[in-house]
């Protein structure tokens, strides 16, 4: 089947919506109807061959009362799926009553088998049937997607008897998986205010792909690999990166098989997916997709993977999934904590405003370690990933731990708009576990950000594109591993920083003449008897005839009061001064101050205290208890173009230029007043 039988085949179920639906449905909600009724002809022409068979079979189980009949019955229907009900699609055209048509295709909807059933629970599709009887359309979008004109079955449609003469050719899967994919691309286009959360462009997805596969193609052998996408939608990056495998290995020699896992929480785009998956004939890759949060019910705990691709929501809530989790400062998740390897505990909990880091933390805890290949992880996240978060935070901590782990091979900026609802800059991680030699312990950074070609119409917020030639220079830049304008490598080290508190010594002068209030600030009694009050007063009036005003340690020695009642009365009686003596082991909390030293500072945190603070501060020492390590990457320190300004000659003329053109401007005003 050429391009041009598949786009007739999509503008014919297409203009079944203009149809017949025009009236009924706003726009936007075509594809609640048009997508599973798609699902639902192309099940039942693949049934067709098979249905005396499958009620033959039914007959026989129902009269040895066996009540698991689905097995046999598939089994029977040759296919993953089967219908048990009395009826083919087409039987139902000839219904001339709605009561009658409404209560057949209710019975024929629910004869199919459990696996179809769930799609069309999540589809919610049995809520528009009454919406259809009602405005008198279900006989005809029914008639529409059996009709003569269009073919749905893998078999061909002769216009003559002896079948020699075709009049429509038969649809294979990877066929009616292309159609399927175009209509979820169109209605995506016309619903592009959503459409960022269900679909990842196909440039990238392609882009992705490459990333995963490419650079390891000379290593694929006769075997079966695994890929997963933990965020899959409607499954676009799972059928690509299978395609794009099997393409490699076939240039390679190799014979392959993939496994395709995913894991969905919107009912819709997880039904999508199964659907996908079935109309292509992979009815067991369906069944690997897991529905509910990748998060807080992870569908594969125990499954370790070849190859990951994912575009995980990003600045999206998780405080859902931190609830179930147990709170986000309970969560004991393995995936999302790790330790250092002295012992200590690294919580890489980011905040609940955004959760993609989890994403990429669970991929990396599905990693493989005990093969030659290992795993390969290919993720789009936005700039959050990047640098969010202080050090010591779960951000920072999840960066630190994939960065001190080795994993990340290489991050690429991507241009803004590429997506279809955001047009924010985003950025592919590039991840693995079995890095080649030359890339240990470093990671490239490859700022792709001109790298586009515009669209002719603008898709939502998306208004450029990766052309074929673009992605291969991308890959290029990648496989080449050479510094450029545009290609930058650095050693793991280079993102990583010691933050660090450098204090200095509290310094207080004492005020004895000060009068020591009875209660404080919030109106609380300092001393609950009066007389201890007294005393207090007597004794520091005492201390200051002896000891000195500059030196707290001394003055308090001398006042010879408890510890608990200096801590009371030192607020009222003392000032900080950068002329008194030092209070013992206390710093002073209005001079405190962080800095954040590079990994790579030469002579580390000893060497930049001595050269960077002390000149201005002698007196000044680091709180080793407080120091942090914090990990972030900034791609515009490293790629960042100062604009060359204009010599000054230029703008004086140019200025020069605009003077001589206004008067001549307020010269003709003036003559128009006159």
């Amino acid at each position: 089947m050429d391009n041009q039988e598949y786009n007739s085949i999509v503008s014919f179920i297409w203009g079944i919506a203009d149809d017949c639906l025009r009236d009924v449905y706003v726009r936007g909600k075509y594809r609640d109807v048009i997508l599973p009724m798609t699902v639902i002809r192309r099940l039942d022409a693949m049934l067709e061959g098979t249905k005396k068979t499958v009620l033959t079979m039914k007959k026989q189980l129902d009269a040895a009362h066996i009540d698991n009949q689905w097995p046999a019955l598939c089994n029977a229907a040759g296919q993953a799926f089967c219908n048990a009900s009395p009826f083919l699609l087409k039987d139902l055209t000839s219904r001339g009553k709605k009561q009658t048509l409404e209560a057949d295709f209710k019975a024929y909807l629910d004869g199919f088998s459990p696996n179809v059933q769930e799609i069309l629970d999540k589809f919610k599709f049995r809520d528009q049937i009454r919406t259809m009887v009602d405005a008198d359309i279900l006989g005809a979008v029914i008639e529409k997607f059996t009709s003569s004109d269009i073919n749905l079955s893998p078999k061909p449609v002769y216009k003559d008897e002896e079948k020699k003469i075709v009049k429509l050719p038969g649809l294979d899967n990877h066929g009616m998986g292309t159609i399927f994919e175009e209509l979820i691309r169109r209605f995506n286009e016309e619903n592009n205010e959503e459409a960022g959360e269900h679909w990842t462009p196909r440039d990238v997805v392609e882009l992705m792909a490459d990333l995963a596969f490419y650079p390891v193609e000379d290593q694929i052998k006769d075997a079966t690999y695994s890929c997963y996408d933990g965020a899959c939608g409607t499954g676009g990056m799972l059928t690509v990166a299978q395609a794009r495998l099997l393409k490699l290995a076939a240039k390679q020699g190799k014979k392959v098989s993939i496994h395709l896992f995913g894991q969905e929480i919107n009912p819709e785009t997880y039904a999508i997916c199964k659907a996908d998956m079935l109309l292509k004939g992979d009815g067991e890759e369906a069944e690997h997709i897991a529905y509910g949060s990748t998060l807080s019910l992870d569908g594969n705990p125990s499954r370790q993977f070849d190859f990951m691709l994912s575009n995980p929501p990003y600045g999206k809530s998780w405080k859902t999934d931190a609830d179930k989790l147990g709170g986000k400062n309970e969560i004991l998740d393995t995936r999302f904590n790790t330790y250092l390897p002295g012992g200590d505990l690294l919580k890489m909990i980011p905040r609940t405003s955004d959760g993609q880091l989890l994403f990429l933390l669970n991929n990396v805890s599905k990693m493989k370690t005990d093969t030659e290949l290992g795993s390969r992880i290919i993720e789009v996240h936005n700039g959050s990933s990047l640098f969010t978060g202080d050090a010591g935070s779960g951000e920072s901590n999840a960066r630190r731990y994939l960065m001190e782990s080795d994993l990340v091979e290489a991050i690429i900026a991507l241009p803004d708009n590429m997506f279809y609802n955001t047009g924010i800059g985003t950025y592919i991680w590039v991840l693995s576990n079995k890095k080649e030699a030359r890339r240990k312990g470093k990671i490239q950074l490859i700022d792709a950000t001109q790298m586009k070609s515009p669209l002719r119409k603008n898709m939502g917020n998306k208004n450029c594109e990766f052309t074929p030639d673009i992605r291969k220079e991308i890959i290029r830049l990648f496989l080449a591993m050479e510094e450029s304008d545009v290609s930058k490598i650095f050693d793991n080290s280079e993102f990583g920083y010691w933050n660090v508190t450098v204090d200095r010594p509290l310094r207080l002068r004492v005020f004895p003449e000060r009068e020591i209030p009875e209660k404080d600030e919030k109106g609380k009694v300092l001393f609950k008897k009066y007389m201890e009050l007294l005393d207090v007063r007597d004794a520091v009036q005492e201390a200051a005839k002896t000891a000195p005003f500059d030196d707290w340690d001394s003055f308090a020695k001398a006042t010879k009061l408890k510890k608990t009642q200096l801590k009371k009365i030192r607020p009222y009686i003392t000032e900080t001064d950068p002329d008194a003596k030092e209070v013992a082991g206390e710093a002073d909390p209005e001079l405190r101050d962080t800095e954040n030293i590079p990994f790579q500072y030469e002579g580390g945190i000893d060497t930049f205290i001595e050269k960077e603070v002390l000149p201005y501060a002698p007196d000044a020492y680091v709180d080793e208890d407080k120091t942090k390590i914090g990990y972030e990457i900034s791609f515009t320190k490293y790629f960042y173009k100062p604009v060359k300004l204009r010599d000054m000659k230029d703008i004086l003329a140019s200025l020069a230029e605009l003077e001589k053109e206004s008067e001549g401007v307020m010269d003709d005003i003036v003559r128009g007043l006159e």
